[in-house]
């Protein structure tokens, strides 16, 4: 599983993507956040306040109790404002 990460998240975790071996269990974007926040300090930083972390699966926006499924890739970015 690919996972990309985007602007603060993207400082935060301290890389734009890598790749992953999602652990059993884990099949919700919530479930993979949090199970992202176990992984070191730099990602309970980035992921503290996951409810305003926004997700994308397979270039699609997703909501955090969205199944993962069979997803090639999952992208995180902090919400984004238009002008």
């Amino acid at each position: 599983m690919r996972l990309l990460y985007f602007a603060w998240v993207k400082e935060k975790v301290g890389v734009a993507a890598e790749e992953v071996e999602l652990p059993h269990g884990v099949t919700t974007i919530g479930e993979l956040m949090t199970w992202l926040k176990g992984r070191g300090p730099e990602f309970a930083n980035a992921f503290e306040r996951s409810e305003v972390i926004r997700a994308a699966i397979d270039q699609s926006h997703v909501r955090h109790d969205a199944k993962i499924g069979a997803a090639r890739e999952i992208a995180f970015f902090p919400p984004v404002t238009g002008g």
